[in-house]
This record gives C-alpha cells, sequence and structure tokens, in this order.
C-alpha cells in the first residue's frame, strides 16, 4: 500500500499519511525506524506495510525492498 506524508514531527519520529484512497493513517516511532530513512518530507511517496491486526509496522521509500 502506498501513501503520501500529510504530517512528520521529526523529534518523536511518527507522522500521519495520506493513503490513496483520501484515509488517514497514523505511524508510530517503531515503524520509522524499522525503515532505516533518516527523515521524511511532507508529500512525498512513501510505501506502507502492515501486520495482520492493522498496525503500521514499517514506512519506506517505494523504490527500497
Amino acid at each position: 500500500m502506498q501513501g503520501t506524508v500529510a504530517t512528520y514531527d521529526a523529534s518523536a519520529r511518527s507522522g500521519v499519511l495520506l493513503l490513496d484512497d483520501g484515509t488517514e493513517l497514523a505511524f508510530p516511532a517503531r515503524a520509522f525506524d524499522a525503515s532505516g530513512l533518516r527523515l521524511l518530507r511532507l508529500g512525498q511517496r512513501v510505501r506502507v506495510e502492515r501486520d495482520a491486526a492493522g498496525e503500521v509496522i514499517r514506512v519506506t521509500l517505494p523504490t527500497m525492498a
């Protein structure tokens, strides 16, 4: 699943994504930390991975494996 960064708090390493269907999806610091990224920018496209319960577990760039 992909979306766009709507908000990102660099000090908390968490934020909100806007999915392609218009749904807002918050992501916690642990999902950002799992990505290996150093920062996110507003408007940046990202790929989202969720667990079976629907929790965001990783936020990465669409080009990352």
